[in-house]
């Protein structure tokens, strides 16, 4: 399919001209495209025009090391369209772990906290496309794969945090900093999807050969709040399943 193509079905989903976009993606779902991740992310910039922003994941796996946003690549299981999107010219990279890629007008603004801990909370990049009502892209992907939903998490107080750290760098040498984190296997914030739909607020539609889901970040943090406010685990799957994941989480209450 071709960028221009592909830049009107994003057009024709609701992507906002001139606005901020968070957007996480399956490339492998929405292919082929001509040019690519490239032609994808051309696509993405043509419709926001260039009074927009594109925002995406960027994070990489250096726990164990300061992160540097000029050497280090993004996490293997954000895709290969975050690791395109932030060598490209013109795109600005946090200078934290939980690091996030921007291009656009107010990419300076987005990406401009120190490290945000836990990782999405509201002095963070995700938290400053839901202050700004910025809109979320899920390309190929659902809503298990959507940061908001994480800092609708800390906005509404759930009680479980994992264990984590990073390193960083103080004085020049390397420091290791333990936090807690509002993490689990998230396979449950699936259930964001349904409840979206029912009240309207999320758009699907065809881009490429994937499925698009468009919706309000403040959407998204409004809706998972009203459901997790009055029930707190909703998104912690029962012990009787057996995931460890969330087993961990549910331990730490």
């Amino acid at each position: 399919m071709t960028v221009d193509a592909v830049a009107e079905q994003l057009g024709r989903l609701g992507v906002e001209r001139g606005g901020i976009l968070l957007v996480h993606t399956s490339y492998r779902a929405v292919r082929p495209i001509d040019g690519g991740p490239e032609g994808l992310i051309a696509a993405l910039r043509s419709v926001l025009g260039p009074g927009g922003t594109l925002v995406m994941p960027a994070w990489g796996n250096t726990d164990d090391e300061p992160f540097d946003p000029e050497r280090h690549e993004t996490s293997p299981g954000l895709g290969v369209l975050p690791r395109t999107f932030w060598k490209l010219p013109g795109v600005q990279r946090s200078r934290h772990v939980h690091a996030f890629a921007a291009a656009g007008p107010e990419a300076s603004s987005i990406l401009r906290d120190p490290l945000p801990l836990p990782p999405h909370i509201p002095e963070s990049p995700v938290g400053r496309v839901w202050e700004a009502d910025g809109q979320v892209l899920l390309l190929g992907v659902n809503h298990d794969a959507n940061t908001t939903v994480h800092l609708a998490e800390v906005l509404a107080g759930v009680p479980y945090w994992i264990p984590k750290y990073c390193t960083v760098l103080e004085g020049g040498r390397p420091v290791r900093v333990d936090y807690g984190e509002n993490d689990h296997c998230c396979q449950r914030f699936r259930l964001v999807e349904g409840w979206l739909k029912a009240s309207g607020l999320q758009v699907e539609g065809p881009v490429g050969s994937g499925v698009a889901r468009l919706v309000r970040s403040r959407s998204v943090v409004d809706v998972v709040r009203s459901r997790l406010e009055p029930d707190p685990l909703l998104f912690l799957h029962d012990p009787q399943v057996g995931c460890d994941e969330c087993d961990l989480a549910r331990a730490s209450v």
